[in-house]
Protein backbone atom coordinates (compact mmCIF):
# COMPACT_ATOMS: atom_id res chain seq x y z
CA UNK A 1 0.00 0.00 0.00
CA UNK A 2 1.56 3.51 -1.13
CA UNK A 3 0.10 6.40 0.72
CA UNK A 4 0.91 10.28 -0.25
CA UNK A 5 1.86 12.75 2.42
CA UNK A 6 1.76 16.40 1.58
CA UNK A 7 1.65 19.63 3.89
CA UNK A 8 1.72 23.27 4.55
CA UNK A 9 0.52 23.73 0.55
CA UNK A 10 -0.40 27.08 1.33
CA UNK A 11 -1.35 29.46 -1.51
CA UNK A 12 1.17 27.45 -3.69
CA UNK A 13 -1.16 25.72 -5.61
CA UNK A 14 1.47 24.54 -8.53
CA UNK A 15 3.74 23.49 -6.44
CA UNK A 16 0.92 21.26 -4.32
CA UNK A 17 -0.12 19.57 -8.08
CA UNK A 18 3.45 19.05 -8.57
CA UNK A 19 3.85 17.07 -5.54
CA UNK A 20 0.65 15.68 -5.91
CA UNK A 21 1.70 14.71 -9.75
CA UNK A 22 4.65 12.84 -8.44
CA UNK A 23 3.21 10.80 -5.91
CA UNK A 24 0.94 9.46 -8.38
CA UNK A 25 3.66 8.36 -10.63
CA UNK A 26 5.26 6.88 -8.01
CA UNK A 27 2.05 4.76 -7.01
CA UNK A 28 0.00 6.39 -4.63
CA UNK A 29 -2.96 4.78 -4.06
CA UNK A 30 -4.34 7.55 -0.81
CA UNK A 31 -3.17 10.95 -0.61
CA UNK A 32 -3.15 12.68 3.13
CA UNK A 33 -2.88 16.15 3.42
CA UNK A 34 -1.59 17.69 6.68
CA UNK A 35 -3.32 20.79 7.04
CA UNK A 36 -2.82 24.32 6.09
CA UNK A 37 -3.95 23.90 2.25
CA UNK A 38 -5.27 27.67 1.86
CA UNK A 39 -5.83 27.48 -1.51
CA UNK A 40 -9.46 25.18 -2.73
CA UNK A 41 -7.72 24.89 -6.17
CA UNK A 42 -5.81 22.00 -4.21
CA UNK A 43 -8.81 20.24 -2.98
CA UNK A 44 -10.74 20.77 -6.63
CA UNK A 45 -7.21 19.16 -8.06
CA UNK A 46 -7.52 16.00 -5.71
CA UNK A 47 -11.44 16.07 -6.69
CA UNK A 48 -10.91 16.07 -10.58
CA UNK A 49 -7.86 13.39 -10.24
CA UNK A 50 -9.96 10.76 -8.37
CA UNK A 51 -7.72 9.68 -5.60
CA UNK A 52 -8.91 8.63 -2.09
CA UNK A 53 -7.77 12.13 0.16
CA UNK A 54 -8.32 13.52 3.46
CA UNK A 55 -7.21 16.90 4.29
CA UNK A 56 -6.95 18.10 8.11
CA UNK A 57 -7.56 21.52 8.63
CA UNK A 58 -5.05 23.63 9.62
CA UNK A 59 -4.52 26.97 11.11
CA UNK A 60 -4.62 28.63 8.12
CA UNK A 61 -7.69 27.23 6.48
CA UNK A 62 -11.04 28.67 8.03
CA UNK A 63 -12.53 29.85 5.31
CA UNK A 64 -12.71 26.52 3.94
CA UNK A 65 -15.25 25.70 6.60
CA UNK A 66 -17.81 26.53 4.39
CA UNK A 67 -16.59 23.90 1.85
CA UNK A 68 -16.73 20.85 4.72
CA UNK A 69 -19.56 18.56 2.98
CA UNK A 70 -18.19 19.42 -0.66
CA UNK A 71 -14.84 18.19 0.12
CA UNK A 72 -13.29 15.56 2.39
CA UNK A 73 -12.21 17.98 5.23
CA UNK A 74 -11.89 17.09 8.57
CA UNK A 75 -11.09 18.14 11.77
CA UNK A 76 -8.32 17.41 14.05
CA UNK A 77 -7.23 14.87 15.75
CA UNK A 78 -8.89 12.61 12.76
CA UNK A 79 -8.47 8.71 13.63
CA UNK A 80 -9.17 6.78 10.19
CA UNK A 81 -7.58 3.39 8.82
CA UNK A 82 -6.70 1.99 5.70
CA UNK A 83 -6.56 -1.72 5.54
CA UNK A 84 -4.62 -2.75 8.71
CA UNK A 85 -3.05 0.48 9.27
CA UNK A 86 -4.53 2.52 11.81
CA UNK A 87 -3.75 6.89 11.52
CA UNK A 88 -4.21 9.99 13.55
CA UNK A 89 -4.18 13.06 11.52
CA UNK A 90 -3.70 16.39 12.70
CA UNK A 91 -2.24 19.85 11.75
CA UNK A 92 -1.25 21.15 14.65
CA UNK A 93 1.35 18.60 16.84
CA UNK A 94 -0.92 18.32 20.05
CA UNK A 95 -2.23 15.40 20.46
CA UNK A 96 1.19 13.48 20.03
CA UNK A 97 0.36 10.92 21.74
CA UNK A 98 1.40 7.31 20.20
CA UNK A 99 -2.28 5.75 19.97
CA UNK A 100 -2.54 5.03 16.16
CA UNK A 101 0.45 3.43 13.67
CA UNK A 102 0.98 6.21 12.05
CA UNK A 103 0.82 9.22 13.66
CA UNK A 104 0.34 12.42 10.51
CA UNK A 105 0.94 16.09 11.48
CA UNK A 106 1.59 19.21 9.42
CA UNK A 107 2.55 23.24 10.81
CA UNK A 108 5.94 23.28 11.85
CA UNK A 109 7.39 23.06 8.08
CA UNK A 110 9.73 20.83 8.86
CA UNK A 111 10.38 17.20 8.05
CA UNK A 112 9.92 14.38 10.59
CA UNK A 113 9.84 10.38 10.35
CA UNK A 114 10.32 8.61 13.64
CA UNK A 115 9.20 5.76 15.47
CA UNK A 116 8.24 5.70 19.35
CA UNK A 117 6.99 2.47 20.04
CA UNK A 118 4.78 0.78 17.93
CA UNK A 119 4.16 4.56 16.68
CA UNK A 120 5.70 6.23 13.21
CA UNK A 121 5.59 9.87 13.88
CA UNK A 122 5.48 11.70 10.40
CA UNK A 123 5.45 14.92 9.08
CA UNK A 124 6.29 15.63 5.47
CA UNK A 125 7.61 19.08 6.04
CA UNK A 126 6.86 22.07 3.63
CA UNK A 127 5.18 22.20 -0.25
CA UNK A 128 5.23 26.06 -0.17
CA UNK A 129 8.92 26.58 0.25
CA UNK A 130 8.27 29.23 2.60
CA UNK A 131 10.34 28.39 5.29
CA UNK A 132 13.57 27.22 3.19
CA UNK A 133 13.69 26.84 -0.61
CA UNK A 134 13.06 23.90 -0.89
CA UNK A 135 9.25 21.78 -1.74
CA UNK A 136 8.92 18.43 0.26
CA UNK A 137 6.71 15.68 0.07
CA UNK A 138 6.57 11.67 1.35
CA UNK A 139 5.50 8.60 0.28
CA UNK A 140 4.59 5.88 2.65
CA UNK A 141 5.46 2.56 1.89
CA UNK A 142 3.69 -0.11 3.85
CA UNK A 143 4.22 -3.66 3.64
CA UNK A 144 3.83 -6.90 5.57
CA UNK A 145 6.84 -6.01 7.73
CA UNK A 146 7.87 -2.54 7.06
CA UNK A 147 7.35 1.15 6.55
CA UNK A 148 9.11 2.56 4.13
CA UNK A 149 9.50 6.52 3.74
CA UNK A 150 10.19 7.63 0.57
CA UNK A 151 11.49 11.40 1.39
CA UNK A 152 11.45 14.34 -1.75
CA UNK A 153 12.33 17.51 -2.05
CA UNK A 154 13.03 19.33 -4.70
CA UNK A 155 14.87 22.75 -4.79
CA UNK A 156 12.35 25.32 -6.20
CA UNK A 157 12.78 26.23 -9.95
CA UNK A 158 14.36 22.85 -10.27
CA UNK A 159 12.09 19.97 -12.41
CA UNK A 160 14.39 17.47 -10.16
CA UNK A 161 12.80 15.61 -7.06
CA UNK A 162 15.34 14.09 -4.74
CA UNK A 163 14.61 10.68 -2.89
CA UNK A 164 16.07 9.60 0.58
CA UNK A 165 14.79 6.24 2.27
CA UNK A 166 14.06 5.46 5.71
CA UNK A 167 12.75 2.30 6.77
CA UNK A 168 11.36 1.36 9.37
CA UNK A 169 10.00 -1.79 10.95
CA UNK A 170 6.57 -2.45 11.78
Amino acid sequence: MKIGIISDTHKKVGRAKKAIDLLLKEGAEYIIHGGDIVKREILDYLEELGIIYVAVYGNNDQHLFQYHDRYNLVQEPYYFKIKDVSFKLMHHPYFMTPDTDIIIYGHLHIYYAQKNGKSLFLNSGEICARDKPISETILLEVTDREYIVNRFERVIKSKDWDRKIYRFSR
